[in-house]
């Protein structure tokens, strides 16, 4: 993939409005979605990948155990998926794999952990078209008939009720970007949505195909450039108390506004 480093907050505002006016519409439009570790070492792979790689069928257990022990908070979801994207937000190691649609969102969580400030961040950035010549027809048709690049869950769910039937769409492994019901403010604030394999034996690297246009792209944020960062993202309110909002994202936010990071 291709890799750019970027050694201050100007040039990430400027690498990430490269290439995003559109002369069709003249508006600044793009179709790129976020993700940002403060590790650039880390990879590109799912909770349940990192948790079980040892045995990925213990997923269905997983999800067995989700909604058997967190019956009272799930038992008013009528969706496969909508419970998956809750187990996601609520920690369960699930092959969900969180994005933003917010390069400013994603930079937050590249430069949010003030015990990785020894190591360089990463942001990556994929298009949202990355995959869609591996998607089964039924799936491209739908994103055809409803002008969309992902999915929610009417979508998914007039095609698949499960992982199992999923996964029968197609004899080749694909992903698709969704998006679900935001249900809580974190979801909304955080500008997110998913990526979801329809084989957690492979990443969304392992299925991008050749094609130009499924351009992943990794943005390195050097150590010595983090603080830089954090700090303007807090002074245009991009924080714990936008994106956690609640008293856990205040105590978050405060605790990291007086570590001391400036002196390391």
């Amino acid at each position: 993939m291709k890799e750019y480093t970027i050694h201050s907050f100007d040039e990430l505002h400027e690498m990430i409005f490269m290439d995003c006016y559109d002369e069709k519409t003249k508006r600044y439009r793009n179709n790129f979605v976020y993700r940002g570790m403060a590790d650039k070492n880390y990879h590109l792979l799912s909770k349940l990948n990192r948790v079980c790689g040892h045995d990925l069928s213990l997923e269905t257990s997983i999800n067995r155990s989700f909604l058997k022990y967190g019956y009272a908070d799930v038992k008013d979801v009528s969706s496969f998926w909508q419970m998956l994207a809750m187990g996601q937000h609520y920690g369960l190691p699930t092959r969900l794999l969180d994005w933003t649609y917010s390069p400013l969102v994603a930079a937050h969580f590249a430069t949010e952990d003030i015990y990785r400030y020894d190591r360089d961040g990463v942001i990556y950035r994929i298009s949202m078209n990355a995959g869609y010549k591996r998607l089964p027809d039924c799936l491209k048709d739908e994103l055809i008939k409803s002008g969309a690049q992902s999915f929610t869950l009417n979508m998914l769910d007039a095609h698949a009720k499960d992982l199992e039937t999923f996964k029968s769409l197609s004899d080749e492994p694909f992903f698709v970007f969704f998006e679900p019901a935001s249900q809580t403010d974190r979801m909304t604030n955080q500008y997110a949505l998913f990526s979801m394999t329809s084989d957690p034996k492979y990443s969304i690297v392992d299925l991008l195909s050749d094609d130009k246009n499924d351009e992943l792209v990794k943005i390195i944020i050097p150590k010595e450039v983090k603080l830089e960062i954090r700090d303007k993202l807090d002074y245009i309110n991009i924080s714990e108390r936008l994106i956690y909002p609640g008293l856990d994202g205040i105590c978050s936010w405060i605790t990291r506004r007086y570590a001391d990071l400036g002196h390391r």
